[in-house]
């Protein structure tokens, strides 16, 4: 059975996720006991009691999807000697994929990721950016009506999630002036998402140049699994440029799925909190199976499923 691993990004996190893990596995107790030693504050603490608010915070969320993340893998490891063939991150993802597959230790990516999404914040005003997902309509066409749209600002399409599913992300005003063509152009429907950083837009490369320097003294290996990288959607022999370009460039995650595919992929686990991953995957190719890992039961079932076809 070839199998490749996804990792989600921000917008998987909530309030509790991961509980039953925790109270069930010293794994992913310890793990998060590091991370918190990293941060300097509890970090459980605020993913099993919140508030919301805090844990959305992008500078919180980031360190905490990737905690549970890396957690979820490392008791996958426990339980089972099977190993993926490929692994990919969506977004803030492709660094649970890279520590995961022993690209980057953990600890430097738990510092890592808080720094970024600290700099993505700085990089625009709270109010001042904007993401919305398009549902309904075509690539080209989302791309053509961010570029009317934009008259002097900046609006594009950052996410390619699925087909007929693409997120928009830059300056508000522009965001909302293309959320409405969009609407003229037949999408199904245009919703506004809950964060004010408009991630993968190139109104982050300022944040982008001040990242480089963090990531100049970051360890980089070699790995033991290929990660195909959001830039590109390849393995890449230069791994800190591509996370650099990656703030400010879009998910191709349509490809990364296809691509995974191409090479023989016919299941997909889900390492993180959440399913999202595996809902986009059915639509992109019905053909693979999806199994997410976020509870004991499915993390159970993923393993039953991967040792009994072998």
């Amino acid at each position: 059975m070839t199998f490749a691993m996804v990792f989600p990004g921000q917008g998987s996190q909530a309030v509790g996720m991961l509980s039953e893990m925790h109270e069930q596995a010293p794994i992913v107790t310890t793990l998060f006991e590091e991370a918190s030693h990293v941060l300097g504050y509890d970090l459980w603490q605020t993913v099993a009691e919140g508030p919301a608010e805090t844990l959305n915070q992008t500078r919180v969320t980031q360190p905490a999807i990737l905690t549970a993340s890396v957690a979820l893998w490392r008791l996958f490891c426990a339980r089972t000697e099977l190993r993926p063939s490929v692994m990919a991150g969506h977004s803030l993802g492709e660094y649970s994929a890279l520590v995961c597959a022993d690209v980057v230790p953990f600890d430097e990516a738990v510092a890592l990721v808080a720094t970024r999404g600290e700099l993505m914040q700085e990089a625009v005003p709270e109010g001042e950016g904007a993401m919305s997902v398009v549902l309904g309509l075509e690539d080209e066409v989302i791309i053509d009506v961010c570029r009317h749209a934009a008259q002097g600002q900046v609006v594009e399409a950052v996410n390619f999630n699925a087909p007929g599913q693409v997120v928009i992300a830059g300056n508000a005003a522009a965001v909302e002036r293309a959320g409405a063509a969009a609407k003229e152009a037949g999408a199904r429907r245009v919703q506004p998402l809950p964060v004010s950083v408009p991630a993968h837009s190139s109104l982050m490369r300022a944040a982008a140049e001040r990242f480089a320097d963090t990531l100049a003294t970051t360890t980089i290996g070699e790995g033991r699994i290929p990660v195909l990288h959001n830039v590109g959607v390849d393995e890449v022999s230069d791994t800190r440029t591509a996370l650099v370009e990656q703030l400010y460039s879009p998910v191709p995650w349509t490809r990364i799925v296809q691509t995974m595919s191409d090479r023989g992929v016919e299941t997909l686990m889900e390492c993180g909190p959440g399913k999202v991953l595996c809902g986009l995957a059915r639509r992109i190719d019905r053909a693979v199976s999806t199994f997410p890992l976020h509870t004991p039961d499915t993390l159970a079932t993923a393993i039953d499923h991967l040792t009994s076809t072998g």
